[in-house]
């Protein structure tokens, strides 16, 4: 089989949506620093909010120790009031938060979230409503970590079943339960396919 770097060829950046609290139990730091390093192992630049606590410092440190890139994306605002982690690679700075978010996304070959709080699950759905609405083309992947998204996702099955979303709108995201799981997903995925997304219209 080949290497994840030759399998993934396409995939140069991922956008990493994580947690930027330093409370988070470390079974989610563990995971998000193993996603680092996965990335680094692949030749992944990983593309984050540049928060230096949490889930996003510790998939940056995950990068950034096992030889990769990590670039951070943040509004003025938050490097004004010393949120950004100075370790990364290089930083972006934009006016407001909405640009943030666009330019990790035209940025961004792949999506992962990570487990977060409400601007984790803002940012993950902002990008699922952009594929349904065939303004993001890409993968998005949720990393699972020990459970943490399964009431959004029994929420998300919920929308299906009582039709305020298609059923092939389940196709508009992946699920791993780990790290090595978001790769293997990512190895396997037709990014053709991830393109044909059904109209909600």
């Amino acid at each position: 089989m080949l290497p994840l770097s030759d399998r993934m060829e396409n995939v140069n950046e991922i956008c990493v949506f994580a947690a930027s609290s330093s409370a988070a139990g470390q079974q989610f730091v563990d995971a998000a620093y193993r996603l680092g390093q996965l990335l680094a192992s692949a030749g992944i630049t990983c593309i984050n909010g540049a928060g230096r606590a949490g889930l996003m410092r510790a998939v940056s440190d995950g990068t950034l120790d096992g030889g990769g890139k990590a670039i951070g994306i943040i509004p003025r605002f938050m490097v004004d009031n010393g949120w950004q982690y100075d370790r990364l690679s290089e930083i972006i700075i934009t006016p407001d938060m909405h640009t943030r978010k666009q330019t990790m996304a035209q940025r961004a070959d792949a999506v992962v979230a990570l487990p977060g709080g409400c601007g984790t699950l803002e940012e993950l759905l902002e990008i699922i409503t952009w594929k349904q609405l065939g303004l993001f083309l890409k993968p998005v992947i949720i990393l699972n970590t020990g459970g943490f998204y399964n009431p959004l996702l029994e929420m998300l099955a919920l929308c299906v079943e009582e039709h305020f979303m298609k059923a092939s709108h389940r196709r508009l995201w992946h699920v791993a339960n780990n790290a090595d799981e978001v790769m293997d997903i990512l190895a396997a995925i037709d990014l053709k396919a991830e393109c044909d997304v059904e109209s909600k219209y």
